[in-house]
């Protein structure tokens, strides 16, 4: 593992966000929703997030997810995800989403 200097850690913008909308995605290679999240004074970008083991568009309308939003837009299939929702691989691959313990302001940074 690379160390990092806590300069590094500072440019990384991780932001917690509210799902406000959910869309399927079927021309992702892998089985992705479309999400679309409010980051408050950083407004709402779309992230396509291959989480449809644990997660269903219903269980994710209102949740607070933790994202990297200065990442540059990365194309996926015919869709610009605009920010990396983050979470951890369970025992079988799948991705279980990073959460935070209670609800903070849309916007408020990982520090």
């Amino acid at each position: 593992m690379d160390t990092i200097s806590w300069h590094d850690f500072e440019k990384v913008e991780l932001r917690v966000g509210t799902i406000i909308e959910v869309l399927p995605f079927p021309k992702a290679r892998k089985p992705a929703h479309k999400l679309k999240v409010d980051f408050g004074p950083y407004g709402t970008r779309m992230s396509s997030a291959q989480i449809t083991t644990h997660y269903t568009p219903e269980d994710l309308v209102g949740r607070q997810v933790v994202a990297v939003i200065n990442f540059p837009e990365k194309q996926i299939a015919d869709f610009m995800s605009q920010c990396l929702v983050t979470g951890f691989e369970d025992e079988n691959g799948a991705i279980v989403l990073t959460a935070v313990e209670r609800p903070v302001p849309n916007g408020a940074k990982l520090i």
